[in-house]
């Protein structure tokens, strides 16, 4: 079935008690996979994209909250540096690339193409169309080899942004957050999700999948994005010949450990 954002049930919620458990076991196994990905010299990429104040960043935390900070890197991705314009748009992209064993995080990615470039007409019509064809043939190029690849794409209705982008605007440690340029992608909203729709028709992919992920409920995104992840790398793993070891932990071990 064409995902779709329409399809997504933005009611769904989970409660704290059952959040910070979950929370807590998802997250100490995805320590456990990060060093089964090491020692076996597997890349993971994981990338995020979706509507502002959508949940990315936390999402983020919570994913790489226990990880080995060595194993890891997040690339925050904003608008090309004026050095980056002289050459292909997926050039920067190929420079952050993890080694393998290591992961790499994108927050906002080479879709950038087909979403922020297409709307605001910083791409010609010929050259976003051509991307979902370059796109797909970059990310099979990687899951060909030592990579394994996942996408997010967070989403809020406009109710639950307007009152998230208040928040920011009264909070000083979310001040930073919001800015005038997220005010007029808001202008946008119905346009961004009309090409988020067509993106995932054409670059949803078995071996590099998007995951919609409903966001208006901050507990449930984030524990969604921990499952998908986990299970997408476990079926990726096996379909490699391998299977990652279970891991358990003693609930009588210090938080710390």
């Amino acid at each position: 079935m064409i995902k779709k954002i329409e399809h997504l049930d933005l009611s769904m919620e989970m409660e704290k008690k059952k959040y910070k458990k979950k929370l807590k076991k998802l997250q100490f196994e995805m320590l456990n996979m990060q060093q089964f990905l090491f020692q076996n010299k597997i890349g993971l990429i994981i990338v995020f994209e979706g509507m502002d104040a959508a949940g990315k960043g936390g999402a983020i935390k919570r994913l790489t909250q226990r990880l080995d900070p060595r194993g890891y890197v997040v690339h925050p991705i904003s608008a090309p540096q004026p050095h980056e314009k002289r050459y292909h748009y997926m050039q920067r992209f190929w420079r952050k690339l993890p080694r393998h064993g290591q992961i790499g995080i994108f927050d906002r990615s080479w879709y950038g193409r087909v979403l922020v470039e297409r709307i605001e007409g910083f791409a010609k019509k010929e050259e976003w169309s051509r991307a979902y064809k370059e796109i797909n043939e970059f990310e099979r190029t990687l899951t060909d080899e030592q990579y394994i690849i996942i996408k997010f794409w967070l989403h809020v209705d406009k109710d639950e942004q307007l009152a998230r982008f208040k928040e920011r605007q009264t909070n000083p440690y979310k001040m930073w957050k919001l800015t005038d340029e997220d005010w007029r992608n808001r202008e946008k909203f119905d346009t961004y999700v009309q090409c988020a729709n067509e993106m995932f028709e054409k670059t949803d992919t078995d071996h590099a999948p998007w995951i919609l992920v409903p966001g208006n409920n901050k507990h449930y995104a984030r524990i969604k994005v921990l499952e998908e992840t986990l299970k997408h790398v476990e079926k990726e793993v096996e379909l490699r010949g391998k299977k990652i070891p279970k891991f358990y932990k003693s609930e009588n071990q210090n938080e710390e450990e």
